[in-house]
């Protein structure tokens, strides 16, 4: 199973960017699909989490900026980060919780990161 996320980039404040991130691999199903920040000199933080039926809960940080969403069919997760602030600089990383088959554990893979930067 690998997880590709994609999407990052150097934007202005007040900008947006959409984040992706791609599940692919021996999967038989996905729980929750969730993107964490690293931000330099600092530990990884949750962002937002999306459970497979839909449900979300959000960093008080992104509250009211960012969305996250997914597309079951396509193993896809998403992030729509609005009004983008110098604070949200950092490594975006998406992890999922998967089974890769019916009877295995739930396992929790992550992606490689992308580089979100926003200027002042």
């Amino acid at each position: 199973v690998q997880l590709q996320a994609s999407g990052g980039g150097l934007v202005q404040a007040g900008g947006s960017l959409r984040l992706s991130c791609v599940a692919s691999g021996s999967i038989f199903s996905i729980n929750d699909m969730g993107w964490y920040r690293q931000a330099p000199g600092k530990q990884r933080e949750l962002v937002a989490v999306i459970r497979s039926a839909g449900g979300t809960n959000y960093a008080d940080s992104a509250k009211g900026r960012f969305t996250i969403s997914r597309d079951n069919a396509k193993n896809t997760v998403f992030l729509q980060m609005n009004a983008l602030e110098p604070e949200d600089t950092g490594v975006y990383y998406c992890n999922a919780d998967i089974k890769r088959s019916r009877y295995a554990v739930w396992n929790t893979y992550w992606g490689q990161g992308t580089l979100v930067t926003v200027s002042s």
